[in-house]
């Protein structure tokens, strides 16, 4: 199968929120933050598949109950006995509300666990699992796949490569795995082993000796082959799962449920960022409306038709700070002040359908040969997909910072736009000059900014049904393209927009998407707000 597994290139030299703060910056860091994996054995989702099982092993819907509970008395006692082996205590823990990693970095430092198993803990918690009841009206058993409650066994480690993480198992079918990783304490592991300095509070570097290489390490995390990687987790924790598995000749199928990518941008003085940062949670929470929150995670209508969810932004006081979030399809990009001097702008991607990546198509049945070049589709939950995951959440990052260039920005709104209210000229044509105070123009700046271009681009035919709507007439649909065809030789003219090679397609420039920034911001401010500015 095709995956691109090149190195993302560090694009912080480009960002002009970056390049504006560039003396106040020690460094930038792109890199995992927390990743939570899922194991499933993929035939046993459905009471389909659930009941082929039963049948390949031999029990009857009546026997259920008696060979899930032998079973599952030896799945606990394999899981025991693995910690047992490591001199490691079993905690039984009444409520699941528990803090378990808390309790784990307790029982870390107070026996001086630098490497191995932690310790095991288990409690009852809600999940999805098999029953057999009676159908009255049938009068037979019958399987069913529902909410429930079941012991589940926790396991932290301090593991050689990824550091401090964990491997949730359920103890009942169809046994569950999931496993957290946290890509900090990861990237530290790497730092020691490279013999290069930082500093570390808590899931954050305030300083690193060689940021360049750093990078290059955290670079490294998106080579990680993660089936070899998480496979040995599961039969370190789960012997059984072999021979779970053996009767339908399958293995734990990995996927990402959530992933969360961080650009931690580094200040030199906290009282740089502490002087910024106020600015940038107000501008954020008052200028970014759903358009921007959509073009920052990359949407592209396209994937479903028009977005009919719900655009969140929050603001939360948190012990450390303030928090920005802005939460679109189950995504969602934040903004953090750590520990005072690293300013973090995360995304969080739970849902991939809205997505792409560059790949080769499964067949559809195994005796159809796979296709031999990639196209772009939907970016799949597996961990084959990671590495695109990583682009996406990377460059959702540096838009949204990209975006906040426009606050405390040397230049001021009237110099940022003052081209575009002057006539220009190119190759030999006058273009006259832009009125965004106008309903016209300012519709045109608007749709052009519109987030759902960010990653394929707009054409002709796509503005005119953003402006005018869709039209069965066909000479009217050749008028608005005309006029279309006009507004795009104006913006190019202007250098808001500009042309992709070999396409008939366009992106913003860098300038277009500064003076639309700052044009919509001054749209969207009081008269109040900009006396109090002009006082």
């Amino acid at each position: 199968m095709f995956m691109n597994n090149k190195p993302i290139p560090p694009n912080g030299a480009s960002n002009p929120f970056l390049a504006q703060h560039a003396a106040s910056i020690t460094g930038v860091l792109h890199c995992w933050d927390r990743i939570r994996f899922l194991g499933t054995l993929r035939t046993l989702q459905s009471v389909r598949g659930m009941m082929g099982y039963l049948q390949c092993v031999g029990v009857l819907l009546k026997d259920f109950r008696q060979y899930v509970s032998d079973l599952t008395a030896r799945v606990r006692a394999q899981s025991e006995a693995v910690a047992q082996a490591a001199g490691r205590q079993v905690h039984y823990l009444h409520s699941s509300l528990a803090r378990k990693d808390q309790l784990a970095r307790q029982s870390a430092q107070s026996e001086a666990i630098e490497e191995g198993l932690i310790g095991l803990w288990s409690c009852v918690e809600p999940c999805r699992t098999y029953f057999v009841r009676r159908d009255p009206r049938a009068k037979t058993l019958v399987m069913e796949f529902a909410p429930g409650k079941c012991l589940h066994h926790y396991f932290y480690f301090q593991d050689p490569q990824l550091g401090l993480m964990h491997l949730r198992l359920q103890t009942w079918f169809p046994f569950g795995v999931s496993v957290c990783v946290n890509g900090h304490l990861w990237l530290a592991r790497l730092l020691d082993h490279a013999g290069i300095g930082y500093r570390q509070q808590e899931n954050c570097f305030t300083w690193i000796e060689d940021m360049q290489a750093a990078q290059r390490l955290a670079a490294s995390q998106l080579q990680t082959d993660w089936p070899a990687a998480l496979n040995r987790l599961l039969h370190q924790c789960h012997p059984l799962a072999r021979q779970i598995c053996a009767p339908i000749a399958q293995q734990y199928y990995w996927s990402a449920q959530e992933s969360e990518f961080s650009t931690d941008v580094l200040f030199a003085s906290p009282c740089d960022l502490a002087r910024l940062y106020p600015c940038l949670i107000r501008h954020a929470i008052i200028h970014f409306g759903s358009r921007d929150v959509l073009r920052f995670l990359g949407h592209c209508e396209k994937v479903r038709g028009p977005y009919q969810c719900e655009v969140k932004s929050s603001l939360k006081a948190r012990p450390e700070g303030l928090r920005v979030k802005h939460t679109a399809a189950g995504n969602s990009v934040k903004l953090y002040d750590k520990q005072g001097s690293v300013l973090r702008a995360e995304t969080t991607i739970s849902h991939t359908e809205a997505f792409r990546v560059y790949r080769e198509a499964e067949p559809a049945t195994p005796a159809q040969p796979p296709e031999t070049q990639g196209r772009w589709m939907r970016m799949r939950k597996g961990v084959a997909d990671m590495h695109r995951r990583a682009e996406v959440s990377q460059a959702s990052n540096e838009r949204y910072l990209r975006a906040l260039a426009v606050v405390q920005n040397s230049h001021t709104a009237g110099e940022a736009t003052d081209t575009i209210f002057r006539a220009v000229l190119r190759n030999g044509r006058r273009h006259r000059a832009l009125n965004p105070w106008t309903d016209k123009d300012a519709a045109l700046l608007e749709a052009v900014h519109s987030g759902q271009w960010t990653i394929n681009g707009f054409r002709n035919r796509d503005l005119r049904l953003a402006l005018f709507g869709p039209t069965t007439d066909p000479c009217a649909k050749r008028k608005q393209a005309a006029r279309i065809t006009r507004s795009l030789a104006l913006l190019r003219a202007h250098g808001i927009i500009k042309k992709v090679t070999h396409t008939h397609r366009y992106h913003l420039t860098d300038r277009g998407r500064e003076i639309i920034t700052a044009l919509q911001a001054a749209r969207k401010s009081t008269i109040e707000a900009l006396l109090k500015i002009a006082a």
